[in-house]
């Protein structure tokens, strides 16, 4: 598989307003691929929680979606992680950020499934620097990524769901929401993450 090709163009985007909507960035036999893995694991995905480790809660009020995190159990999610590998040797490569490794899992969106305003990182309390949405199918309505400006209501960018588009931001600018969904909506959500580990106290993922 050819890993997607993340030009001068989107890295001078990100440099620039600090994200970047890449389209067709994954090519469609390895969307085929995921979405089939999708389906096979369907029974194991589990409501998504907010927060991290010991913090983690459910709160449907806050974010409805449904999550399965990576496992490499399947040739898909092994290519996919190495698509990503490769797009962290060209961030780090283009903008020398010491990023140490990616998380992500599965989101499945059914009708009706939002995700309130929220950051992904917070000011010198994470060590998520880059959020990726991979989009693996393409709903009819609903279920749109709405970006806003920093420190503002202002939006940035609506982006629609399609699939192999591939959205990159920095995940501490952001705040960020998925708008409730019409058609059940498959994605990748993950992070390039820094390595915050201090004191022999190994800093874990998600």
């Amino acid at each position: 598989m050819t890993a997607p090709l993340i030009t001068d163009t989107y890295l001078d985007a990100i440099e620039r307003t600090g994200y970047a909507v890449v389209e067709n960035a994954i090519n469609e036999s390895l969307i085929a691929d995921l979405i089939a893995d999708c389906y096979r694991i369907n029974p194991h995905f589990h409501t998504a929680g907010i927060g991290r480790l010991n913090d983690q809660q459910i709160d449907k009020t806050v974010r409805k979606d449904k999550t399965f995190w990576f496992d490499s159990s399947s040739q898909a999610q092994i290519t996919y992680l190495a698509t990503m590998e490769a797009i962290k040797t060209q961030l780090n490569r283009g903008f020398y950020l010491g990023l140490f490794d990616y998380e992500c899992h599965y989101a499945k969106y059914q009708q009706g499934d939002f995700y309130k305003k929220h950051y992904d990182a917070f000011k010198g309390r994470s060590n998520r620097i880059f959020t990726t949405v991979c989009y693996l199918n393409t709903p009819e309505s609903g279920g749109e990524l709405v970006i806003y400006k920093p420190k503002s209501k202002e939006i940035e960018i609506v982006i629609k769901p399609q699939a192999g588009l591939l959205v990159m931001f920095e995940s501490e600018r952001f705040m960020h929401e998925v708008l409730p969904a019409n058609d059940v909506r498959y994605s990748i959500a993950g992070w390039f993450r820094k390595n915050a580990s201090i004191s022999g106290i190994i800093d874990p993922p998600r």
